[in-house]
């Protein structure tokens, strides 16, 4: 009788780490153009490749080529440039007034620009995104006031939360942008619910749920896709896969599944990965999965392959647990950098008019920033009202939230 091995434990290993040298071989990179657009009715089971191809419009040479590209005008695309190049300089003032103690907390885009400022223009007013807190494209592509963006940091007396959310925790009823949960996960679930109550109303909303690669290991997240694959939830199932959760790397959270898309298709969901660096196959993926909510045909999950280049946020130190030249090596570019390739190509931008752009962006920034701090900032100028705490709790105040409020001297 043969004795049964020993059973071991497999725990994923990053490809590299700090010190070695940067490796994406691992990446499988679908040529630009190379990926079919199937019908906006297609069954998950007939397009189950698509869960591990990379949708791409952009070639290397800036050309936008197949059958996913063409849906915008060089108007459409200044404007998407302009939207990303406006959230990196609002990044790049707002980390620099976290360093300089004016907000306690912040979170970068750097790289991940294309995913939200290109989603939000394939949506209606009236559509619901439930995010995560790196998806302020969402509030800038739909002209949210960038100073208002800053009250929130600054948690100023104007700050539009009254000081009751951490800094970049937005919420935006008008602009479509469901208050912000640091509990990661619990947006997808109520994502589904909400797309759930608007069918139930008969109504033409959907909505758009966002997860990042780290929080899909949450339980939360598998319960979203029994709801949404079970009652066809007119919901858009978002994955921004940056290939780093806090501190470890997209394997941990992925396991065994291959790809983040693949997930979806356990649950007869249709899933799709795309490029996630490419402003135009980021919308025209988009557009797919928000007309198939849109026409009843259910949910779709979608799989942004993308990479954070900066600190998971100002308390993190990446340095840490990956190599500091890891960002040069990544495949797929720079979005900004592609989409301003591309429009050169087409004769419809400049590099003399993207440097111009750049200056006009980066002071419409600091204006807003200085408005914003004439409202005050975390250890300068006027502060929300401690009433303010007790305030929105409930809809009628109950007698020992009003004894506490009198407690504190309001």
């Amino acid at each position: 009788m043969v004795e049964p091995a020993h059973l071991s434990l497999h725990v994923p290993e990053p490809a590299v780490r700090p010190g070695g040298h940067p490796d994406f071989s691992n990446v499988k990179i679908a040529k630009a153009g190379a990926v079919p657009r199937p019908p906006v009715d297609a069954a998950a089971e007939d397009i189950r490749d698509l869960a591990y191809s990379i949708i791409r419009v952009l070639n290397r040479d800036g050309e936008a080529v197949g059958p996913w590209a063409g849906l915008l005008t060089d108007d459409e695309l200044r404007t998407g440039l302009r939207h990303m190049m406006t959230l990196r300089a609002f990044d790049a003032r707002m980390l620099m007034a976290q360093r300089q103690g004016k907000t306690s907390f912040y979170m970068q885009h750097l790289g991940e620009e294309a995913v939200s400022c290109a989603f939000r223009k394939a949506l209606k007013k009236g559509d619901m995104n439930f995010p995560t807190y790196r998806q302020a494209g969402l509030l800038i592509a739909d002209d949210y006031p960038m100073v208002e963006m800053m009250n929130q940091i600054f948690s100023n007396e104007a700050d539009p939360l009254r000081g009751r959310q951490l800094p970049i925790m937005y919420s935006s009823r008008e602009h479509g942008f469901f208050t912000i949960s640091g509990n990661l996960a619990t947006q997808y679930v109520q994502a589904v619910g909400w797309a759930m109550a608007s069918a139930i109303k008969n109504d033409s909303r959907i909505a758009a749920a966002w997860i990042g690669d780290g929080s899909t290991a949450e339980s939360d997240f598998h319960s979203a896709l029994v709801f949404a694959s079970t009652y066809r939830a007119p919901v858009v199932l978002n994955v921004v896969n940056n290939q780093w959760a806090i501190s470890t790397f997209q394997g941990i959270a992925r396991g065994g599944s291959g790809t983040f898309a693949a997930r979806g298709l356990g649950f007869g969901i249709p899933a799709l990965r795309v490029d996630g660096n490419d402003y135009l196959a980021v919308y025209a993926v988009a557009c797919w999965a928000a007309e198939r909510a849109r026409r009843n045909l259910g949910p779709t999950l979608v799989e942004y392959v993308t990479y954070r280049v900066g600190a998971h946020s100002t308390s993190d130190d990446p340095g840490a647990y990956r190599p500091k030249t890891e960002s040069e090596a990544w495949p797929l570019g720079d979005p900004v950098l592609r989409l301003k390739k591309h429009l050169i190509t087409r004769g419809a931008w400049s590099e003399e008019r993207h440097v111009q752009a750049e200056a006009e962006i980066m002071d419409e920034v600091i204006t807003a920033q200085r408005k914003a701090e004439e409202n005050g900032t975390l250890h300068a100028g006027g502060k929300p009202s401690v009433r303010d705490i007790f305030e929105g709790v409930y809809a009628e105040m109950p007698p020992h939230l009003r004894r506490q409020r009198q407690q504190a001297g309001y």
